[in-house]
């Protein structure tokens, strides 16, 4: 069997002030042809896995691109067109396959196409033909639409938030296609729109019993997969919102049962994650007994925030706070400041507040340089890594500061520790991120809390401004199924 293999993928926040070029892939991850074969990084992860299976099975495997850029602002038509021509022309030049298996976002925009997921699998079945498996791996904060769902014969999602299951979803993904391939199954799609626009956090309850029903029905009654889409909240397209997926095998009523009832379950969780607001936070670290982890969840680069607000930082100063650490800030400019002073300077930096109003304003602050690294890196998702760049730590006001010049989340504590921080003896730890880095920073953390702001994508879900979304969701409204005829 031959499998035809391709990764293009970017998180689109349409509400975020920066732009995804051509050069936000090329810096980021970018190969062609041989991605598999180099260490993990996020988007390919999943080829990785799908070469080592089908190698060690004996299939000809066919690998095209492997491109991802940082979560940001819509990407250029021109761009996203050229990209998903490079693996069309890569199909094209395969060809003839047996199955194709696709890694891509869910929730990638670009000018022209609110769907670019669901358009990449219309123009690779226009040349494969209706007998072809088409699979594809998506994050689960994907919009699922019907195009997608046209073209794919699997569609499969992270179960996991933090993704530490990328690998794990790439296997079931790549048995369900090669089973289908062989004609051991028919895969059948269903959806259920749950009406429903949040964030769900898997490692704690309910949510985290709800993942491990998901997986108890598999393998039972003719269900291959099921997946929970949490959608992407922060994207003006049609199809924002959450989504069960059930894929069956030849059955489709069950598949559709199946998936209203677990959305049925889902809507009856229904509740807004708490946030604290700066100075609860603040308070709940001051009286804690080791280090508490404060997520700066609004300003999280995953999310196409800038990664540059300044509001936890302002407050921990003006309130005296000491033994206290936060990052990663994206700001190039403070960065070549300080590798320029070199370590031990001490200087007035200003630091942050620099892309938009969603930054906050800029902190002025005395500095000391008391890290530099040329070429910074850390763990990633799955195993794999992300790359920060020249990077600094700096130390004022007894706050410790880390400043990268490539925009990223911090997924772990090495994204402090790394430039030589030590983080048992803080009594808070700030981290820019929303959910990925829980699994890496709660065996060390007293506790956590997610910490409300007014960065790039603030947790207010009730208030996106929403132009394309014509469906009622919660929870702008308590009901949105209210007089909704569904047979």
């Amino acid at each position: 069997m031959k499998i035809f293999m391709a990764a293009l993928a970017t998180e689109t926040n349409t509400f975020s002030p920066i732009p995804t070029g051509r050069a936000s892939f090329l810096s980021r991850e970018f190969f062609r042809n041989d991605a598999s074969r180099n260490p993990p990084v996020f988007a390919s992860i999943a080829l990785i896995a799908w070469r080592k299976r089908g190698e060690a099975e004996g299939h000809d495997v066919a690998e095209s691109l492997c491109a991802f850029a940082q979560p940001a602002g819509t990407t250029l038509g021109p761009v996203y067109e050229e990209f998903r021509d490079m693996i069309l022309d890569d199909l094209r030049a395969a060809g003839p396959v047996d199955l194709v298996l696709l890694f891509m976002h869910g929730a990638m925009v670009a000018h022209g196409y609110d769907d670019c997921e669901g358009d990449t699998l219309a123009h690779v079945r226009a040349i494969v033909g209706p007998d072809v498996t088409v699979g594809i791996e998506l994050d689960l904060h994907c919009h699922l639409t019907e195009q997608m769902r046209e073209n794919a014969d699997v569609i499969i999602t992270f179960k996991e938030y933090p993704h530490i299951d990328m690998a794990e979803r790439a296997v079931e993904l790549y048995d369900i296609c090669t089973a289908a391939a062989t004609g051991q199954v028919k895969p059948v799609i269903a959806y259920h729109d749950c009406r429903m626009v949040n964030m769900w956090r898997t490692p704690m309850e309910p949510v985290k019993s709800f993942v491990a029903k998901m997986q108890s029905l598999e393998g039972h009654n003719g269900i291959l997969s099921v997946s929970f889409g949490h959608g992407f909240p922060w994207a003006d397209v049609e199809e924002v919102g959450a989504k069960i997926v059930v894929v069956a095998d030849g059955d489709m009523a069950g598949a559709e049962a199946t998936a209203k009832s677990l959305g049925e379950e889902i809507w009856a969780l229904r509740e807004l994650t708490p946030h604290d607001t700066i100075d609860e936070g603040i308070d709940a670290a001051l009286v804690g007994e080791g280090p508490v982890v404060l997520a700066d969840v609004a300003d999280n680069a995953g999310g196409g925030a800038p990664s540059d607000n300044t509001e936890i930082l302002r407050r921990l100063v003006d309130r005296g706070v000491h033994g206290a650490v936060i990052g990663c800030f994206w700001d190039p400019v403070s960065v070549q400041f300080c590798m320029e002073a070199g370590v031990g300077a001490s200087f007035p930096l200003r630091i942050g507040g620099k892309c938009g109003p969603a930054s906050g304003a800029p902190v002025d602050l005395m500095v000391t340089v008391c890290g530099v690294s040329e070429d910074y890196s850390g763990p990633g998702l799955s195993g794999g890594r992300v790359a920060m760049g020249p990077s600094v730590w700096v130390h004022a006001d007894g706050i410790d500061i880390v400043l990268i010049t490539k925009r990223n989340q911090v997924f772990a504590p090495e994204a402090f520790t790394g430039l030589g921080i030590t983080l048992a003896d803080k009594s808070v730890i700030v981290v820019k991120s929303t959910q990925h880095f829980y699994a890496a920073f709660a065996p060390i953390a007293h506790s956590i809390r997610f910490v409300a702001t007014d960065g790039a994508i603030p947790p207010v879900f009730d208030t996106i401004p929403f132009t394309k979304r014509t469906k009622p969701f919660w929870p702008r409204v308590a009901d949105p199924f209210e007089g909704v005829n569904e047979a």
